[in-house]
């Protein structure tokens, strides 16, 4: 393996695979991610063959903790990626309607009245109903960039009415 011989990593999955697979099932219970782990390992110790040192540690500790910590990265990885998802079924953010906002406090819809019918359209769709963009480009059936400049220039229409 020091050398880069590549029957060195067939031998070593030969006769280690099995412990090692056991190691990682210890660590992960899923069969096919434990099965993805212990590939990783391999590639692992492919590439890390020529630092491994008999001094330091006998050959299959050597493997057991590469397959071992593998295994441990593996497991946080995957927790942080579905710690970090948005969940949006569990969100009110998309679900803002005019009926929760309090009129008599904000009299916007008094004043958007004023505006041109295509930039009250753009920010009703986006402020009043929820909409992303996209969602708006969509559903008004504007091109994104539309309405983005009309969401723009009617945000400017309002800002002079309430800041003159």
């Amino acid at each position: 393996m020091k050398v880069g011989d590549k029957k060195a990593i067939s031998l070593l999955y030969e006769n280690y695979s099995g412990a090692l697979l056991g190691v990682i099932k210890k660590v992960i219970t899923d069969n096919d991610l434990a099965q993805d782990v212990l590939q990783e390992s391999f590639v692992k110790v492919w590439k890390k063959g020529k630092t491994y040192n008999p001094e330091k540690a006998k050959l299959f500790t050597w493997l057991y903790r590469i397959a071992y910590n593998t295994a441990i990265d593996k497991v946080r990885s995957v927790t942080n990626k579905t710690s970090k998802e948005i969940q949006i079924e569990a969100s009110n953010v998309y679900k803002l309607t005019t009926d929760s906002l309090n009129e008599d406090t904000l009299d916007i819809k008094r004043h958007m009245s004023s505006l041109d019918l295509k930039y009250q359209a753009v920010i009703n769709a986006l402020f009043f109903e929820g909409m992303t963009q996209q969602e708006a480009s969509d559903e008004l059936e504007i091109p994104l960039g539309t309405i983005k400049s009309r969401l723009k220039i009617g945000l400017r229409e309002l800002k002079k009415i309430y800041n003159p």
